[in-house]
């Protein structure tokens, strides 16, 4: 299974697992799995970070690239295909970068793993044990 991880999901995975849903984590380190970080949740953080609403131990170039590494979890870049995707998804979740996370999701044809209800109402595959 390709897994595509909501910011929030990666982040818990680096400093609170145990915030994780059981079934979720075993899902992510299942060995047979892919895990992905996307470009968004690089920016996402970036911004949070900027905007003083996200601490972290470093800025987020020091501490995404080996955060990243560290877990074993692909970088997926961002690709048109999900940018253009927006404006056909309905406005069922406000926030920009969740939006695009569902976008990258259902053009790569990912599982997404969030504990986000609101993606929910989106046609996107969620990962088991999101919920």
């Amino acid at each position: 299974m390709k897994i595509l991880l909501d910011t929030q999901i990666a982040l818990w995975a680096w400093s609170q697992p145990d915030r994780i849903p059981k079934n979720l984590r075993t899902a992510i380190i299942e060995p047979e799995n892919e895990v992905h970080f996307s470009q968004v949740s690089t920016w996402e953080i970036q911004i949070k970070f900027g905007l003083g609403k996200l601490p972290l131990p470093e800025r987020p170039e020091q501490f995404l690239p080996p955060a990243i590494h560290r877990s074993g979890f692909n970088y997926l870049p961002i690709h048109d295909a999900a940018i253009y995707l927006l404006d056909r998804l309905p406005l069922y979740h406000r926030d920009p970068f969740d939006r695009l996370l569902v976008a990258h999701s259902i053009t790569g044809n990912y599982h997404l793993a969030t504990v986000d209800q609101q993606i929910l109402q989106y046609p996107a595959l969620i990962c088991p044990g999101s919920m």
